[in-house]
Protein backbone atom coordinates (compact mmCIF):
# COMPACT_ATOMS: atom_id res chain seq x y z
CA UNK A 1 0.00 0.00 0.00
CA UNK A 2 2.89 2.34 0.77
CA UNK A 3 4.03 1.77 -2.44
CA UNK A 4 1.21 2.89 -4.07
CA UNK A 5 1.40 6.01 -2.39
CA UNK A 6 4.47 6.89 -2.84
CA UNK A 7 4.04 6.35 -6.47
CA UNK A 8 0.43 8.12 -7.25
CA UNK A 9 2.33 11.44 -5.54
CA UNK A 10 5.74 11.12 -7.36
CA UNK A 11 3.22 11.13 -10.65
CA UNK A 12 1.25 14.24 -9.29
CA UNK A 13 3.80 16.64 -10.48
CA UNK A 14 3.16 14.88 -14.36
CA UNK A 15 -0.15 15.29 -14.32
CA UNK A 16 -0.79 17.77 -16.58
CA UNK A 17 -1.81 21.95 -15.02
CA UNK A 18 -5.17 23.40 -16.12
CA UNK A 19 -5.60 25.08 -19.63
CA UNK A 20 -5.60 28.91 -19.08
CA UNK A 21 -9.12 30.01 -19.84
CA UNK A 22 -9.52 30.33 -23.77
CA UNK A 23 -10.12 33.94 -25.20
CA UNK A 24 -12.17 33.81 -28.51
CA UNK A 25 -10.14 34.28 -31.65
CA UNK A 26 -11.24 37.51 -32.20
CA UNK A 27 -9.95 38.74 -28.66
CA UNK A 28 -6.38 36.40 -28.37
CA UNK A 29 -4.31 39.39 -30.17
CA UNK A 30 -5.54 41.79 -27.51
CA UNK A 31 -2.66 42.70 -25.21
CA UNK A 32 -3.14 44.50 -22.01
CA UNK A 33 -0.48 46.93 -20.72
CA UNK A 34 -0.37 47.86 -17.19
CA UNK A 35 1.00 50.50 -15.06
CA UNK A 36 1.10 49.93 -11.41
CA UNK A 37 2.82 50.80 -8.44
CA UNK A 38 6.44 48.25 -8.06
CA UNK A 39 5.38 47.17 -4.53
CA UNK A 40 1.78 46.13 -5.01
CA UNK A 41 1.54 42.45 -4.46
CA UNK A 42 -2.49 43.13 -5.35
CA UNK A 43 -1.06 44.57 -9.00
CA UNK A 44 0.76 41.52 -9.29
CA UNK A 45 -2.30 39.01 -8.68
CA UNK A 46 -4.25 41.08 -11.21
CA UNK A 47 -1.89 40.75 -13.94
CA UNK A 48 -1.84 37.06 -13.32
CA UNK A 49 -5.39 36.72 -13.12
CA UNK A 50 -5.50 37.94 -16.70
CA UNK A 51 -2.92 36.00 -18.03
CA UNK A 52 -4.79 32.85 -16.59
CA UNK A 53 -7.73 34.01 -18.44
CA UNK A 54 -6.13 34.16 -22.19
CA UNK A 55 -4.33 37.69 -22.00
CA UNK A 56 -1.25 39.05 -22.83
CA UNK A 57 0.04 41.51 -20.28
CA UNK A 58 2.94 43.94 -20.13
CA UNK A 59 3.20 45.18 -16.85
CA UNK A 60 5.38 48.58 -16.50
CA UNK A 61 6.35 49.71 -12.78
CA UNK A 62 5.91 53.24 -12.21
CA UNK A 63 6.10 55.47 -9.12
CA UNK A 64 3.39 57.86 -10.18
CA UNK A 65 0.65 55.74 -10.99
CA UNK A 66 -1.91 58.95 -10.78
CA UNK A 67 -0.16 60.83 -13.79
CA UNK A 68 -1.19 57.46 -15.80
CA UNK A 69 -5.02 58.32 -14.45
CA UNK A 70 -5.08 61.71 -15.21
CA UNK A 71 -3.31 61.37 -18.25
CA UNK A 72 -6.59 58.99 -19.29
CA UNK A 73 -9.08 61.42 -17.38
CA UNK A 74 -10.32 58.21 -14.79
CA UNK A 75 -12.40 60.25 -12.84
CA UNK A 76 -11.02 60.50 -9.53
CA UNK A 77 -13.86 58.83 -7.35
CA UNK A 78 -12.81 55.51 -9.68
CA UNK A 79 -9.25 55.73 -8.76
CA UNK A 80 -7.74 52.35 -7.68
CA UNK A 81 -4.14 51.11 -7.75
CA UNK A 82 -3.45 50.27 -11.58
CA UNK A 83 -4.62 51.77 -14.24
CA UNK A 84 -4.40 49.44 -17.80
CA UNK A 85 -4.72 50.12 -21.37
CA UNK A 86 -6.40 47.80 -23.72
CA UNK A 87 -7.73 47.86 -27.49
CA UNK A 88 -8.44 51.76 -26.79
CA UNK A 89 -10.00 51.51 -23.40
CA UNK A 90 -8.87 52.26 -19.96
CA UNK A 91 -8.98 49.48 -17.43
CA UNK A 92 -9.07 51.18 -13.79
CA UNK A 93 -8.36 48.88 -11.01
CA UNK A 94 -9.47 45.30 -10.19
CA UNK A 95 -11.90 44.40 -13.02
CA UNK A 96 -12.63 40.94 -13.64
CA UNK A 97 -11.76 39.87 -17.28
CA UNK A 98 -14.74 38.58 -18.18
CA UNK A 99 -16.06 42.37 -18.20
CA UNK A 100 -12.49 43.03 -19.86
CA UNK A 101 -13.86 39.89 -22.61
CA UNK A 102 -17.08 41.72 -22.65
CA UNK A 103 -16.06 45.10 -23.03
CA UNK A 104 -13.85 44.39 -26.04
CA UNK A 105 -16.61 41.76 -27.80
CA UNK A 106 -19.26 44.40 -27.49
CA UNK A 107 -17.49 47.76 -28.12
CA UNK A 108 -19.61 49.84 -26.41
CA UNK A 109 -18.90 53.84 -26.89
CA UNK A 110 -16.63 54.51 -23.34
CA UNK A 111 -13.40 55.78 -22.14
CA UNK A 112 -13.67 52.49 -19.87
CA UNK A 113 -14.48 50.43 -17.08
CA UNK A 114 -13.03 50.79 -12.87
CA UNK A 115 -13.27 48.88 -10.35
CA UNK A 116 -13.09 51.87 -7.89
CA UNK A 117 -11.22 51.58 -4.79
CA UNK A 118 -10.02 47.66 -3.63
CA UNK A 119 -13.29 45.57 -2.85
CA UNK A 120 -12.45 42.40 -1.24
CA UNK A 121 -13.06 39.20 -3.38
CA UNK A 122 -12.31 40.74 -6.59
CA UNK A 123 -9.46 39.55 -8.96
CA UNK A 124 -6.07 40.30 -7.36
CA UNK A 125 -8.09 41.75 -3.94
CA UNK A 126 -8.72 37.67 -2.88
CA UNK A 127 -9.19 37.77 0.76
CA UNK A 128 -9.85 34.28 2.32
CA UNK A 129 -13.76 33.59 1.85
CA UNK A 130 -14.74 37.21 1.80
CA UNK A 131 -16.58 38.79 -0.96
CA UNK A 132 -17.43 42.59 -1.08
CA UNK A 133 -20.42 43.13 -3.14
CA UNK A 134 -18.70 45.57 -6.24
CA UNK A 135 -19.87 47.24 -9.36
CA UNK A 136 -17.78 47.81 -12.51
CA UNK A 137 -18.45 51.21 -13.88
CA UNK A 138 -18.47 52.28 -17.52
CA UNK A 139 -16.99 56.22 -17.87
CA UNK A 140 -16.47 58.49 -20.51
CA UNK A 141 -13.76 61.44 -20.62
CA UNK A 142 -17.13 63.70 -19.86
CA UNK A 143 -17.22 62.22 -16.18
CA UNK A 144 -20.70 60.62 -16.64
CA UNK A 145 -20.66 56.94 -15.39
CA UNK A 146 -22.76 53.92 -15.75
CA UNK A 147 -22.98 50.53 -13.90
CA UNK A 148 -21.41 48.01 -16.54
CA UNK A 149 -21.49 44.76 -14.19
CA UNK A 150 -22.20 43.65 -10.73
CA UNK A 151 -20.44 41.20 -8.50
Amino acid sequence: MLLVQLFLLAALPLWPAPAPHPLPPSLRAATITVFKDPNCGCCKSWVEHLRKHGFTVIARDTADVDAVKRTARVPQSLYSCHTAFVNGYVIEGHAPAADIERLLTEKPKVAGIAVGGMPAGSPGMEVGSRADRYDVIAFNRDGSTRVFARH
